[in-house]
């Protein structure tokens, strides 16, 4: 079997040529990092239970017309993805203050926001993602108005898909992250969901607990993250609610 090209190596994944055209092999990686890799550790099944989820959600988002790079998973820890040019953007929606949120203006984690506030932060890990404006982006060249004008409008159908499907198995969408690329057919270009949407790019509290089922828990040293991961993975029907019991041999 030919070895297969990387093509780029990031915190929480590994992209390889694609065996078509105009594809990608995205593989999943156990390590997390918090705080711009500062704090890192690798967790087992980590990249596992992000690729079932990614996949979860990104077939979600296609079945309702929300178009996103993924075509099919291919094994535990790999994905087949349409190649496309990533816009160098963060997009944060949140919808209950937390993190950097509640740091910049003071308000108390968990509050609900009057409305969903969208963010957008410039992708450079040697910078620490700064927060930028639409102003910045018009005058960097990052994305057109048109490009920002649909990007705002992806993010919130995005927001509204992930956080009816999470409040139906009793968890509340705090916030999440996404990335956009571009995709060229010929002369037409449009825009879709990438990269990946787990745990790793969501907060998600038990609505009744409050506990936290995100990288919070490896942020904040809160237990187990494959633990956290799983119990998402669960309740959305990823993984079996129940573990397999090993059948008693009789003798």
């Amino acid at each position: 079997m030919a070895r297969r090209k990387k093509i780029y190596e990031g915190k929480a994944k590994i992209l390889y040529e694609g065996p078509e055209p105009g594809t990608i092999v995205q593989y999943f990686k156990d390590d997390a990092t918090a705080f711009n890799a500062q704090k890192k550790d690798v967790v087992d099944g980590k990249g596992v239970l992000n690729n079932r989820l990614s996949e979860f959600f990104m077939t979600g988002l296609n079945n309702v017309g929300v178009p996103t790079h993924f075509i099919r998973r291919l094994n535990m820890r790999e994905q087949l993805v349409r190649s496309c040019e990533i816009i160098p953007l963060e997009i944060i929606v949140r919808n209950f203050a937390a993190g950097s949120l509640s740091e910049r203006l003071g308000i108390e984690e968990g509050t609900q926001l009057p409305r969903p506030i969208v963010e957008y932060c410039f992708k450079d890990d040697a910078l620490g993602d700064p927060l930028v404006s639409e102003e910045h982006i018009a005058a960097f060249g990052w994305a057109s108005q048109q490009d920002m004008d649909d990007i705002l409008s992806l993010a919130l159908r995005v927001n509204d898909y992930l956080s009816g499907v999470m409040y139906g198995v009793g968890i509340k969408l705090v916030d999440f992250k996404i990335e956009i690329g571009r995709v060229y057919d010929g002369d037409f270009q449009r825009l879709v969901v990438a990269d990946e949407i787990s745990p790793d790019s969501c907060r998600l509290w038990d609505i009744e607990s409050g506990r936290k089922l995100d990288k919070d828990v490896f942020r904040r040293d809160l237990g187990n993250l494959t633990d956290a991961y799983s119990e998402v993975a669960r309740r959305l029907g990823v993984l079996p609610r129940t573990p397999m019991v090993k059948p008693t041999l009789i003798n």
